[in-house]
């Protein structure tokens, strides 16, 4: 073999080993029923969840674009990130807030207007390459070990079943994101592209995505969604608890 075919094949080869090597985005575009969403699915024997609130000097991350892009050797790099849940003016969490094992935020149980406290309600929460979403008073009372955890609401699927409160196509219409969990090594999250209903977001969960259970985070206007693969640069205001998954280091 001539010296000039040796180096250029090997240019070659390095030039594909790095997307070879990567890995693929885990989110894909899904229409349901018309609407167009994000759908991104987390394997946790492959991905790590992390919970992020506040910096290292107390003050909130506010920005998605702002979390770590990686997590030293103990991951690879940021795939994306979303919000985590409700929030006070002051980015506090409205109900149960747990990062890196330690209770930040007590869970919240009282009654109150809005979605937060549309009951039932629920809890995200992960330890390991487990996860699960549970109602709150059920999360309460089984006391799961979780490195991580946000409260929100409403639960969109219990057990398999729409939220008693739904109306099919009736409600408010917003942008909407949430979260499912397929199976204990599997969360699937959900990003509206248009305005969509509860009912409308619930069953893409349900019945699309095969969630047995499901919780709203958040919505409004527009949602908060960070992905670097897919060129979408995080929130326009600031946020309070998010969400970051990484790659999980080899």
């Amino acid at each position: 073999m001539s010296t000039f075919k040796l180096v250029f094949g090997l240019l070659a080869v390095l030039a594909w080993a790095p997307s070879a090597l990567a890995e693929p985005s885990p989110c894909r575009a899904v229409t349901h029923e018309g609407s167009d969403y994000t759908v991104c699915e987390v394997d946790l024997r492959r991905e790590v969840v992390r919970f992020f609130w506040k910096r290292a000097d107390g003050q909130p991350y506010g920005y998605l674009s702002s979390l770590p892009q990686s997590l030293g050797g103990r991951s690879g790099r940021l795939l994306f990130a979303t919000n985590a849940g409700m929030y006070h003016a002051d980015y506090r969490p409205v109900g149960l807030y747990v990062e890196n094992g330690r209770e930040l935020v007590r869970a919240n149980t009282k009654a109150g207007p809005g979605n937060f406290h549309m009951k039932p309600n629920g809890v995200l929460y992960v330890a390991g390459q487990v996860a699960g979403i549970v109602e709150t008073g059920s999360f309460l009372k089984q006391k799961p070990q979780a490195d991580f955890a946000t409260q929100s609401g409403p639960m969109l699927v219990i057990n398999g079943r729409l939220h008693p409160r739904f109306a099919r196509n009736g409600g408010s219409r917003k942008y909407r994101s949430g979260v499912g969990s397929r199976d204990p090594s599997t969360l699937v999250f959900a990003i509206s592209e248009t305005e969509v209903s509860f009912g409308d977001f619930a069953r893409l969960f349900r019945d699309n995505l095969q969630c047995k259970n499901a919780l709203f985070l958040d919505g409004g206007s527009a949602t908060s969604f960070y992905s670097p693969d897919l060129g979408r640069n995080g929130n326009l205001v600031p946020l309070g608890p998010m969400i970051g998954v990484y790659e999980r280091a080899n």
